[in-house]
């Protein structure tokens, strides 16, 4: 199991021999919500390292199951190959930007006394 992070979100990827870090990937999502005492946070989940299916252990099918059961994207990438990395990418920052936006909505054009006050900050580092 290897975690990647951006800022606000994060992914879990687990190699094709990755059965023990597959079942880790619960435990590892429970430990960010409780660090972030949150009941959701931004994060999708990457089968690493696709291009070597003859070592699967896990199938596409149960990555996918156990996304759904996490409540969160799955794709497969293969860095060697250049396989959905780019992808994988923007797709964690298009669940970060979804999870911004519904925790600091846009508000209204501010008046010019709002303008001085500070409002919600959310940063992508």
């Amino acid at each position: 199991l290897r975690l990647g992070r951006a800022g606000g979100g994060g992914s879990a990827r687990h190699g094709p021999a990755g059965l023990r870090s597959f079942e880790e990937i619960y435990k590892f999502q429970r430990q960010i919500l409780r660090v972030k005492d949150r009941d959701e946070f931004p994060m999708i989940l990457i089968g690493n390292k696709a291009d070597l299916d003859h070592q699967r252990q896990v199938t596409q099918e149960e990555g996918q199951q156990l996304a759904w059961q996490l409540k969160v994207t799955y794709m497969e990438a293969s860095a060697k190959m250049r396989m959905n990395v780019d992808q994988a990418f923007h797709e964690l920052v298009r669940v970060i930007r979804k999870f911004q936006e519904q925790e600091c909505p846009p508000s209204p054009e501010p008046t010019r006394k709002e303008k001085d006050k500070k409002g919600c900050h959310c940063v992508i580092f």
